[in-house]
C-alpha cells in the first residue's frame, strides 16, 4: 500500500480530491431535503459538512505527501519567518474561525454586527463569513441587496452583537417632530401611547416571553413596556415625540407609519380647533390649554 502510495501519489491525490467531492456533493444534496425551521438547522449543517470535508482533503494531501516533505524540512527554518509575515493574514482569520467556534457568538442564520457592518449570517469557512447586508440605518430591517465578506481576523479585532433577538420581534422606536404649535403636547402624548399599546397589544404575550428568556440568561430586561411615549425638544425648540413599540420587524415599518399618520391627524385635528375657536391670530395664554 506504501509503494502503490509512493509511486503514484498525484493519481491517489487526485482520487483523495474526487472522492472527497463526491462524499460532500451527497452530503449536502441530502441535507438540503431537510425541510427548514426556524433555527436553519439543515443550512448550518450544511456549512459545517463543507468545512469538514475540506479539513479532510488537506489533511488526507498533508500524509500522501508526508514524504517529500522531509527532504524540504530543513530548508522550512530559512524561510519560516517569511512564511509567517506573508500568510499572516491568514493566520489571523484561521485563529479568528477558530475563536468563533469555541465561544459559539453567532451561528448560520443569526443577525449580527461586526464593526459597522448589519447583516445575516449567510455562510461561513476556516478564512471569511458571508453576510447578507440588512438595513439598520433607516431602521428598516430590510435587506438590502449586498453582500458582505468578512474576514475572519475582524471576529478578534472588533466587538461582536448577535442581533438574533431583533430577526422576528423588535422594540422599534421612531420620532415625529412638530413646531410649538397651539396644541397641548401631552394631549397628544395619550393619544399616540393609546394607539401604541393598541397596535402592540397583539405581541404583548411574546414581549412578556421575550423578557423572560432574556432576564434569564442576562438577568436584565430588554424590551420593557410593549408601547411608550416620551416628550423633549431639541435645539430649535421643537417638540419631538419619541415612539417605542414592541412588534414583529417585519411589520415595524407599517406600524410606524401607521401611528405617524394617526399622530398627524390628531395633531391637525386639534390645531384646526384651536383656530376656528380663536381665529388665525388667535393669543396662546397657556401651553397646556392650547385647543380649549
Amino acid at each position: 500500500m506504501n509503494e502503490l502510495i509512493g509511486d503514484n501519489k498525484f493519481i491517489v491525490s487526485l482520487l483523495l480530491i474526487a472522492i472527497s467531492l463526491i462524499v460532500r456533493w451527497v452530503v449536502v444534496r441530502h441535507l438540503r431535503k431537510l425541510s427548514g425551521d426556524e433555527n436553519d438547522l439543515p443550512r448550518r449543517w450544511i456549512n459545517s459538512a463543507k468545512n469538514a470535508i475540506n479539513l479532510l482533503i488537506v489533511i488526507g494531501l498533508i500524509i500522501i505527501w508526508l514524504s517529500e516533505l522531509r527532504f524540504v524540512a530543513l530548508s522550512i527554518a530559512t524561510f519560516i519567518v517569511a512564511l509567517v509575515i506573508a500568510t499572516r493574514e491568514f493566520i489571523q482569520c484561521l485563529m479568528g474561525s477558530l475563536y468563533q467556534a469555541s465561544t459559539r457568538t453567532f451561528a448560520i442564520g443569526d443577525w449580527i454586527k461586526v464593526g459597522t457592518h448589519y447583516g445575516e449570517v449567510g455562510h461561513s469557512d476556516w478564512l471569511s463569513t458571508t453576510l447578507l447586508e440588512i438595513d439598520m440605518e433607516t431602521m428598516s430591517y430590510a435587506y438590502t441587496g449586498r453582500t458582505l465578506v468578512i474576514p475572519n481576523n475582524q471576529f478578534v479585532a472588533n466587538p461582536i452583537q448577535n442581533l438574533n433577538f431583533m430577526r422576528r420581534y423588535v422594540a422599534h422606536s421612531f420620532s415625529i417632530v412638530r413646531e410649538a404649535e397651539p396644541v397641548n403636547p401631552f394631549d397628544a402624548k395619550e393619544f399616540i401611547l393609546e394607539k401604541a399599546k393598541e397596535y402592540s397589544l397583539p405581541f404583548s404575550d411574546v414581549a412578556q416571553r421575550y423578557n423572560g428568556v432574556i432576564e434569564k440568561r442576562m438577568g436584565v430586561s430588554i424590551t420593557g413596556p410593549e408601547a411608550s411615549v416620551r416628550i423633549t425638544t431639541n435645539n430649535l425648540g421643537k417638540n419631538v415625540f419619541t415612539v417605542t413599540v414592541f412588534c414583529p420587524t417585519k411589520d415595524a415599518v407599517g406600524i410606524e407609519q401607521q401611528l405617524t399618520e394617526d399622530f398627524l391627524d390628531f395633531w391637525y385635528r386639534e390645531l384646526g380647533l384651536f383656530k376656528a375657536k380663536h381665529g388665525e391670530g388667535g393669543k396662546i395664554n397657556s401651553p397646556l390649554t392650547y385647543a380649549t
